[in-house]
């Protein structure tokens, strides 16, 4: 049972794009605020005379919403992949103005800040431009030839 578990677990995390790794440091950086959790019940136990089931509970009410919030804060734990995986590099888009050398780009329905990579020829505003490298929030790009953007 335990181990069917085991292996249904790891499956959705495969499938949800988690690792491992990720998993590890989100539960490891949960157990001190549980910890402390547990640390604070205890001492209102004693001092109010709380039963054993109201403190579990809470612990218990608490596991389940660190539980239930993992799916939604995950990437924030993945600093492994944080720089590839949401890269724009390989994105094509479409000049809003001419870029000489900088500029403006739209790709995705978004206006980003853009520069001709390596001093090229100026792009003219309505032609197709490819990421090829990012510096901060500023795209640098190089016409692309290909049909079809976006």
């Amino acid at each position: 049972m335990a181990r069917t578990f085991v292996l249904f677990l790891r499956k959705k995390i495969h499938e949800a794009g988690w690792t491992v790794r990720v998993l590890v440091r989100y539960i490891v950086l949960q157990v001190p605020g549980t910890a402390l959790l547990v640390l604070i019940l205890i001492q209102l136990r004693n001092w109010f005379d709380l039963p054993v089931w109201s403190v579990w509970g809470l612990v218990a009410i608490s596991v389940t919403k660190d539980v239930i919030l993992f799916p939604f804060v995950w990437r924030a734990y993945d600093w492994d992949r944080q720089g590839e995986a949401y890269s724009m590099v390989g994105i094509r888009g479409i000049a809003k103005e001419r870029l000489a050398p900088s500029g403006y780009i739209r790709i995705r329905g978004e206006l980003w800040k853009a520069k001709v990579m390596g001093g090229g020829p100026p792009i003219e505003k309505g032609e197709a431009v490819r990421v090829e490298e990012m510096q901060g929030l500023t795209l640098l790009v190089r016409p692309d030839k290909e049909e079809g953007t976006e």
